[in-house]
């Protein structure tokens, strides 16, 4: 396998049984379901993995579970959110021996850094371990913005290559792609600005929703990627209300729904969190059936692929 920062990578959830251990079999369900859609990579323990909960033995596990299932088909991504360096190299180590391919690092957490600070994090972390980084840019959650000139000094650390691209502002793609062309590959990470950002350029898309519809998240990407743009923004526009969904304080409620209603999932969420109820479950499970009574049947995408792209 050639590691490229590059297609629809799924931040997928994390599966949990009823009594609060880890559904390996839910989880490899949806793996499974993500594999044959045609996904490019997939992104461990993220906020929509809800990381933040996980153990350390549970990560590693779920890393060694995933690597097995996709078996060097494409490359498996552990998510490094970390308060301190040391936890966060300690992390990136345990992420390297369970058979991590890469890693997506977010800036200190619960701390905001400033610039100088926030790239000596990252440096540090780049310089223990010889795994690509893609490096989480999610200002308006996490407070802390790598901006252009930052970028310019991490990309001195050769393993540092990529940015998940979550600022909201899709200028920001024009603007990096001026500043470094292809030395830095650009992944949208907001559901709702996906097309458009694949459209101006963006290498990738680390997508949520993609965890309840994959085939239709592959399927716009494969068709924007050729200049099918047309056929691509109609399967998008049925998309874009299950797509907002992945904007909101309850994403992960929201999209372990979804994944209950197509079959690759279930809705149990670890405490804190807890499952919706009232008016917003009913809100929440009307865009879910709503979008599944129009779900439109999807062009043969995979055709569009070149071999050994």
């Amino acid at each position: 396998m050639k590691f490229q920062w590059k297609g629809v990578m799924p931040a997928v959830t994390t599966k949990f049984t009823e009594d609060d251990k880890l559904d390996v079999k839910m989880f490899q369900k949806n793996i499974k379901a993500q594999l044959d859609a045609g996904v490019h990579g997939i992104v461990l323990g993220g906020s929509l993995g809800e990381a933040s909960t996980l153990m350390e033995d549970e990560k590693e596990r779920l890393i060694k579970e995933t690597a097995a299932i996709v078996s060097g088909r494409i490359p498996v991504i552990m998510t490094i959110a970390e308060q301190a360096t040391k936890l966060a190299i300690k992390a990136v180590q345990s992420a390297e021996k369970s058979g991590a391919d890469g890693l997506m690092v977010l800036p200190p957490m619960r701390y905001r850094a400033t610039d100088r600070e926030t790239i000596v994090y990252f440096k540090e972390i780049a310089k223990n371990t010889n795994l690509p980084i893609m490096i989480y840019n999610n200002p308006v959650d996490y407070k802390i913005e790598v901006t252009p000139d930052m970028f310019e000094e991490l990309l001195e650390m050769k393993n540092i290559g990529a940015v998940k691209e979550s600022t909201r502002d899709v200028i920001n793609i024009g603007r990096l792609r001026n500043k470094f062309g292809d030395r830095l590959k650009i992944l949208t990470g907001v559901d709702p600005l996906a097309l458009e950002s694949l459209l101006l350029g963006a290498d990738g898309w680390v997508a949520g929703l993609v965890c309840a519809f994959p085939a239709e998240t592959v399927a716009i990407y494969e068709l924007a990627k050729v200049g099918k743009v047309k056929e691509a923004t109609e399967i998008y526009r049925w998309f874009l209300p299950l797509l907002e969904l992945d904007i909101s304080p309850q994403l992960v409620q929201n999209i372990k729904l979804a994944e209950v209603a197509t079959g690759i999932g279930t809705e149990n969420v670890r405490p804190p969190r807890l499952k919706l109820e009232g008016a917003e479950r009913k809100r929440v499970l009307e865009v879910i059936e709503k979008g599944l009574r129009s779900r439109p049947e999807l062009p043969n995408y995979k055709a569009l692929v070149k071999p050994h792209a």
